[in-house]
């Protein structure tokens, strides 16, 4: 394995910071076609499908893809807008708000978004922030609860793509933020915010995505994360334990994954009489695909067609002005120590240093 070809360091450039808002990723367009390459990229992942990599490549590639493609690529075409996929429109627009928020609060950083499967790719960014000079970088998953097939999946693609980096920059790489009071209170925000305007409803759902059981049977702490996260955003409304469920949803194969099931609990609740539930996903802090065709379309159909009367989807939290808030304070949480003030100071700091640099050349070239 050989290292990528980069420029010769110079003494005395100053170092800049970046911040990387990482998500999942999708598709380039809603067809068949760029659903496949989409889908086999994230398919591939070892992180997603823990199964011998021969007998996966059989299934992948002579069953799945072939047959899932189209299908998923009518679902994407329910929800792709003018702009393009959604998950993609709010990433970019939250690290553009990111960079303002970050900016106001006196940081110099660089913030841009990346996908793990898809475009931007994460390893095509990180290689535009080192050709920017980035030699600091922290690392924000857009995933709050951590998991090995989310999360750690993009700290395989970090580490993986720096084995290839001569002069590698400083990282940092955040875990997960699933108990952060500023997330947990915007979270709690959008559904006062629903409440206000409707009025309460008979059960509140918390739909994260699933996983398989056996990735909390080997250590996952997602599952822990996940109800964590939705027993905090019930204290915050004052909820007791019989007002609100953690459902799981996104399920895929036939292995055993973490129950209870969105969909069939929907079902149920309907069935047992329940008239009103609104429904939020606060493992997604993008509306995608799944929640905006699976949630909002697909559960709200099976609800009320099993005698539900009224069906709310809470969205993300998306552009929410909160949210920004908190995600500049986990940012700023993990920045600490980093030279990351813009300041008139500190920027003729900056230039002192320089000066040293070009002085250290020249003394260098004079005892040569």
């Amino acid at each position: 394995m050989g290292f990528n070809p980069e420029p010769s360091y110079r003494h005395g450039t100053v170092s800049k910071t970046a911040v990387v808002l990482a998500n999942l990723g999708t598709p380039d367009a809603p067809t068949p076609a760029a659903v496949r390459v989409y889908l086999k990229e994230f398919l591939s992942d070892p992180r997603i499908v823990e199964i011998p990599r021969f007998i996966w490549w059989i299934i992948l590639n002579g069953i799945i893809l072939p047959f899932r493609s189209r299908q998923s690529a009518e679902k994407y075409a329910s929800i792709w807008t003018d702009e393009g996929s959604p998950l993609k429109i709010h990433t970019e627009r939250q690290a553009a708000l990111l960079q303002q928020s970050l900016t106001a609060r006196g940081h110099d950083v660089r913030v841009v978004y990346a996908m793990r499967y898809g475009n931007p790719g994460l390893p095509a960014i990180l290689d535009q922030l080192k050709a920017e000079g980035c030699d600091r970088l922290l690392v924000l998953p857009a995933y709050p609860q951590y998991s090995g097939t989310t999360t750690a999946s993009i700290f395989d693609t970090v580490f993986t793509h720096y084995t290839r980096v001569r002069n590698t920059p400083e990282l940092r790489l955040i875990k997960h933020y699933h108990d952060h009071e500023g997330y947990v209170e915007a979270l709690a925000a959008t559904v006062r915010a629903q409440w206000e305007q409707h009025g309460r409803p008979d059960k509140l759902v918390m739909s994260f995505h699933g996983v398989p059981k056996r990735t909390l049977l080997l250590g996952d702490p997602y599952h822990c994360e996940c109800y964590k996260t939705a027993r905090l955003v019930a204290g915050k409304l004052g909820l007791g334990k019989d007002d609100y469920l953690v459902t799981f949803q996104s399920r895929f194969g036939k292995a055993e994954w973490l129950q209870p099931y969105t969909a069939p609990t929907l079902e149920k609740l309907a069935e047992e009489g329940v008239g009103r539930v609104d429904v939020m996903c606060p493992g997604f802090t993008s509306d995608c695909l799944e929640t905006l065709e699976e949630i909002s379309m697909e559960a709200r159909a099976d609800f009320l067609a099993a005698g539900g009367s009224a069906f709310h989807y809470i969205p993300c939290l998306n552009e929410n002005p909160q949210w920004i808030e908190a995600m500049s304070a986990v940012v700023e949480q993990h920045l600490g120590g980093w030279p990351t003030a813009s300041l008139p100071s500190v920027q003729e700091a900056r230039k002192a240093d320089a000066e040293i640099g070009r002085q250290w050349a020249l003394t260098l070239g004079a005892e040569n």
